[in-house]
């Protein structure tokens, strides 16, 4: 009777902690002002005009992924629905 596996409960998955949360808000609004700042110091860099475009594009969209993540975390279940 070895090879006999016990059952065993699943352990329940703890609630999210309030201070998480916070903390995480906190590292995307510390990333969503970086990233602003990089994107301000990228569109008077002396580069071609098309590559400093793109890189300017590029950062406002993740400046847009960043705030999309800080309002799901705000809204919760909410978030995507509308």
């Amino acid at each position: 009777m070895s090879n006999v596996v016990p059952f065993s409960r699943p352990r329940a998955v703890p609630a999210p902690q309030i201070s998480d949360v916070v903390a995480v808000a906190d590292d995307l609004f510390a990333a969503l002002e970086l990233l602003q700042g990089v994107t301000e110091r990228a569109a008077s860099m002396g580069r071609p005009r098309r590559e400093m475009e793109l890189t300017v594009r590029n950062l406002r969209e993740a400046v847009s992924a960043v705030e999309r993540a800080l309002d799901c975390i705000g809204e919760g279940d909410e978030a995507g629905q509308g």
